[in-house]
């Protein structure tokens, strides 16, 4: 196998222990997960010493099995019914306005775990009604009618990521397809056009400039407002290496480039993840949307 370029000097960030430590004590007390620590988020640090997290909720087990991905796969264990109230509760003792909840892929739920993410969106409004509420979900295997179960129990921001280009899916999401969560994505914007919808991939696994842009292209008419783009790093060796790391300047050059093509927000950035800064986006959309209002 071909050696991974050398990762630049950006790649290394200081990480304060100690707070980092307390936020992992006092989840592994609330018995709760967050992608921060399952995919090995290099913001993890500077989202845990805030503090916010990203909830990981119906366990930390994927049943499918992405090659970019840092999340154990296997069989996962039957769903906690008391976990939703566990993660709002957790919400408002970290004082959150702004709450981003994730899951891995359950495809062996009957209901591939739709109901668990509207149950959590209902907990939320219940323990923290003035927070926002963003949920970054799989693609239900593609089901309009288990979007529909989550977009009903109204969060504020549908977030499902494509992950990479077109011509990469089936060797780093092999059992996903850029199709199918591009039909999500268009059918959240048109079942709930009052919810902020939202997407996001990696670059560095092979793709070409041009790809990214068609990709930009897709999205835009799949009805995405906020789209990030982030540096992939690869999180272990069982995960496929990094094939390139684009520059900085790159990066925003496509966030220029999502702006003209008429998406709303871009935050791309070597660093980018999906919820990175996810309030500062829902914020700028909420300002345009009500700026359009009133002219």
């Amino acid at each position: 196998m071909k050696n991974s370029p050398r990762p630049p000097a950006w790649i290394k960030r200081n990480v304060r222990l100690s707070q980092l430590h307390v936020m992992k004590g006092w989840l592994r007390r609330s018995t709760l997960h967050t992608i921060c620590e399952e995919a090995r988020c290099p913001n993890i640090g500077e989202c845990f010493a805030r503090p916010t997290a990203t909830f990981l909720i119906m366990g930390d087990v994927c049943t499918r099995d992405c090659r970019f991905c840092a999340v154990r796969h296997g069989r996962p264990n039957p769903l906690d019914p008391a976990e939703p109230s566990r993660v709002a509760e957790a919400a408002r003792e970290l004082g959150l306005s702004h709450v981003v909840v994730t899951s891995p892929t359950r495809d062996d739920l009957p209901d591939r775990g739709a109901k668990a993410f509207a149950a959590t969106i209902r907990a939320l409004r219940q323990t923290l009604p003035e927070a926002s509420i963003e949920v970054l979900t799989p693609d239900f295997g593609g089901c309009r009618d288990l979007l529909r179960v989550v977009l009903e129990a109204a969060p504020d921001v549908f977030n499902h990521n494509v992950e990479t280009v077109s011509r990469l899916q089936r060797e780093i999401r092999p059992s996903a397809a850029l199709d199918r969560s591009l039909s999500l994505l268009d059918q959240a914007r048109r079942s709930a056009p009052e919810v902020v919808v939202k997407s996001g991939f990696m670059v560095g696994l092979g793709e070409q400039a041009r790809e990214v842009e068609e990709l930009l292209g897709d999205l835009q008419r799949s009805g995405v407002d906020i789209v990030t783009i982030g540096q992939y790093l690869q999180p272990g060796a069982a995960q496929v290496p990094v094939k390139t790391y684009w520059e900085r300047e790159q990066f925003d050059a496509w966030a220029h480039l999502a702006q003209n093509l008429g998406i709303r927000y871009a935050v791309c950035g070597p660093l980018v993840r999906s919820s990175y800064r996810a309030k500062e986006a829902l914020d700028a959309i909420r300002t345009s949307r009500a700026k359009e209002c009133s002219e």
